[in-house]
């Protein structure tokens, strides 16, 4: 731990005094910093054991040599291998060439015009190869606030800690540098004490990087990181509550679009349908699924024999007396997925009661056929949402895509792919969502759809990337300056439930006509088509 000299903390308290709360940033360190060193490329070279290949390319002619070349890899050279080698006129000559029967008939290969390929030998090499070495990193997390992650209450002023990496095994940090709220910092070692000051509801920026003994820095880092005093919140005790917006950041996870937006959530914490609690009985439902009903009682897993009518109503939907016979099972079957649920919060960072929510809106927990074949799932995916999770999520893309097509396809990027190529990759990702199983038990597949929880949590995470894009397009302005985190997830399920066009005109609309973009103020430019994604968005949010 490296902490701050007593007379230099003395002075930064009276100069703050002096200046203000919150608009000082403490120091480190009074040393001048430096902008992050480019230095030597982290690069090496090494020895690689090969089999090289020669070839001649030979004219019909005469058996004239006319360019000999090398390949690391069975079978013929490619084109652009004799290209490089051989250089464009041969090229062309070898390209239009053609397959010479006389020689295949015994008689004399003069006769036909052109080149021909001709192997040599293989024969065991070496080669160097370059390879790029990892470079120095910096995490950031929270010293001196036992409460946890951010966005709780801490009962004393944390410190901003930053931790920097050398992954190389002969070097070492020197130093991390950086600003926190514009003012410099500077550490020696690996490891750097910021403490904190008051911030307003948006906080301040902080950007860092290190220094290493190999001569060069890591990339530079952000972070957006907020102090609220609260007193009171704690009966008897003084109240600090602490959020930090980072990439780097190693604590407990952030809420993943509150980074993509780079908006704080409210201060203690958002709305509970906003929250992932620490277990899963913490989801717990118990509500009366009518629809989740008559399908229990379709499977014969209910016995209504005493319901005059079956227990069901026509479309399939349970009556009175079928949901209080269904109803043990109801409760807990909307309640099995609970920690899956949780795990995927967990990793992706969208709230966990968020998606229970969702699931709870969509599919009543069925995961199988709910309104047509075109939707599957507990989040009801369609080919328009896989379309979304592939164009918008492309750390998930970069995942899923070589499941499906050849490495090399994939990574031209989703939006460059061939039409019948995204075509594929769409019906690929709806059938992970698809528990549909004529052959399993109820016709469901369980282990289908855990792993289907956490496409619906990519897919979400995709939704709010494009409805990041969308607010930014409009207002030529960060969401954080023209909206709420809350709002923004409301607009991310708008776009979710009714689409990109939906969200993007009612957007539109709202600034054009200087409409503040809350909630309130924008569903009214909803086009009539697109209202149903009101009570949606609300019974999601209740």
């Amino acid at each position: 731990m490296r902490r701050l000299a007593p007379y230099l903390l003395l002075f930064i308290a009276f100069f703050l005094l002096a200046a203000g709360p919150a608009t000082i940033a403490p120091r480190a360190s009074q040393a001048a910093v430096a902008t992050p060193t480019p230095g030597p490329r982290r690069q090496t070279t090494i020895l690689v054991s090969y089999v090289r290949n020669d070839w001649w390319l030979n004219r019909w002619l005469n058996n004239e040599v006319v360019c000999r070349l090398s390949v690391d890899h069975e079978g013929l050279p490619t084109g652009a291998e004799i290209y490089t080698t051989c250089g464009e006129e041969t090229f062309t000559t070898w390209k239009a060439s053609r397959a010479c029967p006389a020689a295949a008939e015994g008689e004399d290969p003069a006769l036909c015009p052109g080149l021909y390929l001709q192997w040599q030998a293989a024969t065991p090499d070496e080669r160097e190869v370059t390879v790029d070495l990892p470079e120095p990193t910096v995490w950031v997390s929270l010293e001196g606030c036992p409460s946890g992650p951010p966005g709780l209450a801490c009962e004393q002023v944390p410190s901003l800690r930053l931790t920097a990496q050398e992954p190389l095994p002969n070097e070492s940090i020197l130093s991390i540098q950086g600003k926190y709220n514009n003012v410099p910092f500077s550490c020696q070692g690996d490891m750097c004490d910021l403490p904190m000051t008051l911030t307003t509801e948006r906080g301040v920026a902080v950007e860092f990087w290190a220094n290493s003994t190999y001569g060069d820095s890591s990339d530079k880092y952000k972070a957006q990181v907020r102090l609220i005093y609260s007193p009171g919140h704690i009966p008897e005790a003084d109240t600090w509550f602490v959020d930090v917006l980072s990439t780097q950041w190693k604590g407990a996870p952030l809420a993943s679009c509150s980074q993509v937006w780079e908006t704080f959530a409210p201060v203690g914490g958002p709305a509970e349908w906003l929250t992932s609690p620490r277990e899963a009985a913490a989801l717990a439902s118990s509500e009366p699924y009518a629809f989740l009903a008559g399908v229990l009682i379709g499977q014969g897993l209910v016995d209504v024999s005493e319901c005059p009518s079956g227990g069901l109503q026509s479309g399939g939907v349970a009556d009175t007396c079928g949901l209080e016979k269904a109803r043990p099972l109801v409760d807990e079957w909307q309640n099995r997925f609970d920690e899956v649920i949780l795990q995927a919060a967990e990793t992706s960072g969208v709230p966990a009661m968020l998606m229970k929510n969702l699931f709870a809106r969509e599919s009543q927990f069925w995961p199988g056929i709910y309104r047509t074949a075109e939707e599957v799932g507990l989040g009801q995916l369609t080919e328009n949402g896989a379309d979304i999770t592939l164009l918008w999520n492309d750390s998930f893309y970069r995942q899923f895509c070589p499941l499906v097509l050849q490495s090399t396809i994939c990574d031209r990027g989703y939006a460059n792919l061939e039409a019948a190529e995204r075509a594929t990759l769409r019906g690929a990702l709806v059938s992970q969502a698809d528990a549909e199983c004529e052959t399993c038990a109820m016709g469901i597949d369980l282990s289908q759809v855990n792993f289907s929880v956490g496409v619906f949590a990519e897919t979400l995470m995709a939704s709010c990337e494009q409805t990041d894009r969308i607010v930014r397009n409009t207002t030529r302005s960060l969401p954080s300056i023209v909206s709420t985190y809350e709002d923004l997830w409301r607009f991310t399920l708008v776009n979710y439930n009714a689409g990109p066009g939906c969200l993007s005109e009612a957007l539109q609309e709202a600034w054009r006509l200087r409409k503040p973009l809350v909630w309130a103020s924008v569903i009214p430019y909803l086009d009539p088509a697109c209202q149903g994604a009101v009570d949606y968005v609300e019974d999601i949010a209740r």
